[in-house]
Formats: structure tokens, C-alpha cells, sequence
């Protein structure tokens, strides 16, 4: 018995849906100063390599580039990045 044919679908990135997290998180990178992945971890109850792998999707799937605005580097005595570094992450259209 051949399969049922999906629901007629256009080709082209999706519409999220209203409400969800994504759309949440989506709200968060498009404010003008953007968030930090401890910002939409708290926000959405994800880990931190959830919100980036998040990151790495809608570049993928919804064709939304998200850019990293702004590095705050805290130096510890070893000269590497300590706790209290941050970057700021916003989306861009990509296009």
C-alpha cells in the first residue's frame, strides 16, 4: 500500500510556531542588544551547548545568521578567558 503524500508544504524555511521557545530565543537575538548564552539558558531551561547548537539550526533551517556582537573577555592570571566573560549574540537576516 503506497504512503500517504504530506501535506502540500512550501519549499522555504518554516514559520515557528507562536508561544514556543524558539520563539523566545528568536525575540531575545533580535532585541537591539541582543543576549548571552546565559541570558536564553535561563530563559528557556537549556544547557548552554542546547542554545548553540539552537545557534547553528537556524542558520541551517530558518536562514538566520547569528552573529556574535560583542565579546567581553575577562583576563584571569593565566592570561586566558575567566569566569565573567561573556559575548553577545544577535541575529541578522542572512541573505
Amino acid at each position: 500500500m503506497p504512503k500517504p503524500t504530506p501535506a502540500s508544504r512550501t519549499a522555504g524555511p518554516r514559520k515557528p510556531r507562536e508561544g514556543t521557545k524558539q520563539q523566545q530565543v528568536l525575540a531575545m537575538l533580535r532585541k537591539p542588544e541582543g543576549a548571552t548564552v546565559a541570558q536564553i539558558a535561563k530563559a528557556t531551561g537549556w544547557q548552554a551547548h542546547t542554545v548553540r547548537g539552537f545557534f547553528a539550526g537556524l542558520k541551517k533551517r530558518q536562514g538566520i545568521a547569528v552573529q556574535a556582537a560583542e565579546r567581553v573577555r575577562q583576563v584571569g592570571p593565566s592570561k586566558e578567558g575567566a569566569k565573567g566573560s561573556y559575548t553577545v549574540y544577535r541575529a541578522a537576516e542572512a541573505g
